[in-house]
């Protein structure tokens, strides 16, 4: 809780607002329509503390009055709600063969969903290129809208490191790329912070801010794209690792007599319960859908080796659930991707096998579920991560 003093102020009293206007700017978020009485009892700041955080807000265009209300003891008050009508939050995935990109408000609504065709190209530069003309039309749209970007975050399935590089991206042929400058030199310097991070990672977001176990504490999420990747959180924050590395559940071996993975080893979990475990697989997502479709039309006509195959691979997923489980303790497994279409018949045999191979009892409380956020949930958690910065105190500055 942040207390405020009527002694001296201390020298870094500029970090000390800014701390105290995000915490005025989440309860509001959280509590919304609520009163500056109501700020001051919940965060222990006082009245007149409140009151100029409040004008500080609403001179940002952050949050905004919505009239009075009589439904409360004592004399109406003027309730508070977000506002943030002139600002964006935007976040893009890169795929195999798509970026899809999302911007939303500070309250989360979707400003614009999109999904463009992608080629990485035969150079990390064109790929750079073709990933930044697809920015600046998303950037140029809020423009136009009269908003402004407070942050890009860009979703990678690969290798990225703690201090933003992406080490390895083997689906998309990049290796060690600078990623955020090489696109904030395409951008000509947008006035905007760019970061990256891996899709699962921004997925395992998305999921705690805007999924169906919002604010779970212990969450993790399994990519179901070409790759299997996760994204872990543990006590409220997406953890990386020592290098960032973390999460690469996909190439745990679990047979290593099983069938080749692309990492070049065998019976890794991919290789066992990713989609290119399904029948015919193929590299494009988007022959992909249209084997996914098969398969489920395929399943809901009762088809015996359909369904063969779906409890098969239902059952090495949740082999790798189980080692979640027995490893972090979750309060949930998130299975997103081309998972979720899936999940009517992969559902019964991933549980049964994390139940069966959990030490916990009743699997440690650890739910298994399908997201609810479809395909562009990395890149909703590239946004998510956007507005995240802003809840910690980077506050748009007055114009």
């Amino acid at each position: 809780m942040i207390t405020s003093t009527t002694g001296p102020q201390p020298a870094d009293f500029a970090d000390v607002r800014a701390t105290n206007l995000a915490v005025v700017l989440r309860f509001v978020r959280d509590n919304a329509p609520c009163s500056r009485a109501d700020i001051a009892a919940s965060t222990g700041l006082n009245k007149a503390t409140v009151s100029s955080l409040v004008a500080d807000l609403i001179e940002r265009h952050l949050i905004k009055e919505t009239g009075l209300t009589e439904n409360r003891i004592g004399r109406p008050a003027t309730m508070l709600v977000l506002d943030g009508s002139p600002y964006a939050a935007v976040g893009m995935e890169i795929n195999v063969d798509y970026v899809t990109a999302v911007a939303v408000d500070l309250a989360g609504t979707r400003l614009l969903a999109w999904r463009r065709a992608f080629s990485p190209g035969a150079s990390l530069s064109q790929g750079v290129a073709a990933v930044a003309a697809i920015a600046r039309r998303v950037v140029g749209r809020m423009t136009k809208e009269g908003r402004q970007v407070l942050g890009l975050t860009v979703a990678v399935p690969g290798l990225v490191g703690v201090d933003g590089i992406v080490r390895l991206a083997p689906n998309l042929g990049w290796r060690d790329a600078d990623l955020s400058g090489d696109l904030a030199k395409a951008l000509r310097d947008p006035g905007f912070p760019i970061h990256v991070d891996n899709d699962a990672n921004l997925a395992a977001l998305a999921e705690q801010r805007f999924g169906r176990h919002a604010g779970a504490a212990n969450l993790v999420y399994l990519t179901g794209e070409i790759g299997v990747g996760a994204g872990i959180i543990l006590d409220g924050q997406v953890r990386r690792g020592h290098l960032g590395f973390g999460g690469e559940i996909g190439h745990v071996q679990l047979d290593p007599a099983g069938p080749p993975c692309r990492c070049g080893r065998r019976g890794c979990l991919e290789a066992m319960a990713g989609i290119g475990a399904l029948p015919d697989p193929v590299g494009s997502s988007t022959e992909l859908e249209m084997v996914v479709e098969a398969i489920v039309g395929a399943a809901r006509a009762g088809e015996e080796a359909a369904l063969a195959t779906l409890e098969r691979v239902g059952t090495h997923l949740g082999r790798g659930v189980a080692m979640l489980a027995n490893l972090l303790n979750p309060e949930v497994v998130v299975l997103g991707g081309y998972y979720v279409p899936l999940a009517r018949w992969l559902l019964p045999a991933v549980q049964a096998a994390m139940r069966s191979l959990t030490i916990a009892p009743d699997a440690g409380g650890c739910q298994v579920v399908a997201s609810t956020l479809g395909h562009d949930a990395a890149a909703l958690g590239g946004a998510a991560r956007v507005l995240d910065s802003v809840d910690s105190g980077r506050l748009p500055r007055v114009s």
